[in-house]
């Protein structure tokens, strides 16, 4: 695929990311997964900015990207991390209150986000934080990564929970479910033979569009 054309559908799907996690999750305190679970953890007892948080944590790993989903896949990423950081950063001080009740907003923002990170997945990038563990394990098994995505993230989740509020434990579960649901549908859209996405050349995920 041409890389100009690439980098504008990843954008795309990393401001789609970032959007639901401004504007209908955080402002509930949800997180959307592990690297989110601590920049929520931060923001909340230290009021430290999301997106500051979010970039350093996602940076941080995109060493086990490069050595383990190829040096094309850790490049992706840190572009999408970035799209993401920045997207959060532009609407999080406009957003004073949420948009509406706990459920809906949950809802359309698991919703988007599935949508977003599914798209990144398919197009040999990822989020950044617990996404690129939960690639190296699809990777290694040969599978689609929302269930190890979902378990990883679930330890986190609970920290979480517990520090701000119980109820982000059940809100949050059911966000990573929704989310890693529409994931795996928007991963598996392709022929089955052409998974796994990760080929022997370090070109990261890429080869299955």
């Amino acid at each position: 695929m041409n890389h100009l054309l690439k980098s504008v559908i990843l954008f795309i799907a990393s401001g789609i990311q970032g959007t639901a996690m401004a504007v209908f999750l955080f402002p509930h305190f949800i997180p959307s997964g592990g690297a989110a679970s601590v920049s929520v953890l931060l923001n909340y007892l230290l009021h430290v900015p999301f997106s500051i948080t979010l970039w350093v944590l996602n940076a941080g790993l995109l060493i086990a990207a490069v050595k383990w989903l190829g040096k094309s896949n850790a490049l992706w990423t840190l572009y999408c991390v970035t799209v993401t950081s920045i997207t959060v950063n532009l609407i999080s001080p406009h957003m004073k209150a949420p948009l509406s009740n706990v459920i809906p907003d949950m809802g359309i923002g698991a919703v988007l986000f599935g949508i977003g990170i599914g798209i990144l997945f398919r197009m040999g990038a990822s989020s950044g934080g617990m996404d690129i563990l939960a690639l190296i394990i699809s990777k290694l098994r040969d599978s689609s990564p929302g269930r190890p995505l979902f378990f990883i993230n679930g330890s986190l989740l609970l920290l979480t929970g517990i520090v701000v509020d119980l109820k982000v434990i059940v809100y949050a579960l059911i966000c990573q479910f929704i989310g890693t649901k529409i994931l795996d549908i928007i991963y598996k859209l392709e022929f089955r033979h052409r998974v796994p996405m990760l080929d022997s050349q370090n070109e990261g995920p890429s080869s299955m569009l």
